[in-house]
């Protein structure tokens, strides 16, 4: 992930308004767009994983999504697909639309583009942005979820929460 990448820009209520590098969207806490793809198995289990010491925003949480931002003039689709791959490794998966929604808080503002999956293949962590991950059925995600020693991205819990 460049400082320097053209990330697409966003109004609340999922207008593309414009464009900017990665480094002014994070400096001025822009509104941009941005994707999530729970990753699921055949037998219903979710991929969660923890994101690495580095990111810029929600370093070393835990996420049930993987996602990033949309470039300028990319499909969230495409983006979502992009991502999930990136990320995860999760290559040639049909997504799920789980349909749309603004989120904002003092570290993010942003338009999301949420989707879901089915995956059976092996998973390929993106050194830069995952430290850890592993498969966990509904029921422990939620106390996962519920445990105050395992901060979850509050974004993902916002605009997905209800898909756990």
């Amino acid at each position: 992930m460049a400082r320097d990448e053209i990330v697409a820009l966003f109004d609340e209520t999922g207008a593309v308004v414009g464009s900017a590098p990665r480094w002014k969207v994070r400096g001025e806490n822009l509104i941009h767009g941005a994707t999530g793809v729970i990753v699921r198995d055949s037998s219903g289990r979710i991929y969660v994983h923890r994101r690495t010491d580095t990111k810029d925003v929600y370093p070393g949480y835990y996420d049930f999504t993987a996602g990033g931002v949309l470039l300028a003039g990319e499909d969230p689709r495409e983006a979502a697909v992009r991502e999930a791959c990136e990320e995860l490794g999760v290559a040639d998966v049909a997504l799920r639309s789980l349909g749309e929604g603004f989120y904002a808080d003092e570290h993010t503002r942003y338009y999301g583009f949420r989707f879901e999956c089915v995956y059976d293949g092996p998973i390929r962590h993106q050194a830069e942005e995952v430290a850890w991950g592993a498969w966990l059925t509904p029921d422990d995600l939620r106390a996962w979820i519920e445990d105050p020693d395992k901060p979850f991205m509050p974004d993902a819990l916002a605009l997905l929460g209800q898909f756990v």
